[in-house]
């Protein structure tokens, strides 16, 4: 268990992230509105290079990034809309986890199968509005886990 707080906090950990992260991996982020998934993310984003605000993927549910804009390409993806696991099957997920890393928020929105291998965050709001984040880690995140 991991106390986030404040919006500072959750960028940080999304920055320790990025120091780990490679291509081939999957993190998901999952937790109600306003937890901090974005936050996270946009402190992964930051880290591997890049320049301004990340825009939440929200409406275009996957938000492509690639060298030069950071050090490895990732594809921020924000599953809150889709309502057919089918639907994944259309975003090419599967073929882009090849050479991308995947940041997935609102993972439940899919079959279980789709993030088995998946490094799994899930954020909590406490009482004191603290971020709590716990993590699922498999075996091929357990050299990296915890982050220092």
């Amino acid at each position: 268990m991991i106390r986030l707080i404040g919006d500072a906090e959750s960028r940080a950990f999304g920055a320790k992230l990025a120091r780990v992260l490679a291509p081939g991996d999957v993190v998901t982020l999952s937790g109600p509105l306003g937890a901090g998934k974005t936050s996270i993310a946009r402190g992964l984003l930051a880290e591997l290079g890049l320049a301004g605000e990340a825009p939440s993927p929200s409406y275009a549910i996957v938000q492509p990034y690639a060298p030069p804009e950071l050090a490895l390409p990732v594809l921020h993806v924000d599953l809150y809309r889709i309502e057919d696991e089918d639907e994944l099957l259309e975003l090419g997920l599967d073929d882009a986890r090849h050479d991308s890393a995947l940041l997935v928020e609102w993972p439940e929105r899919a079959g279980a199968h789709w993030w088995h291998d998946a490094l799994a965050l899930t954020l909590v709001v406490a009482e004191d509005d603290a971020r709590v984040l716990t993590a699922q880690v498999p075996a091929a995140w357990r050299a990296r886990w915890p982050l220092t």
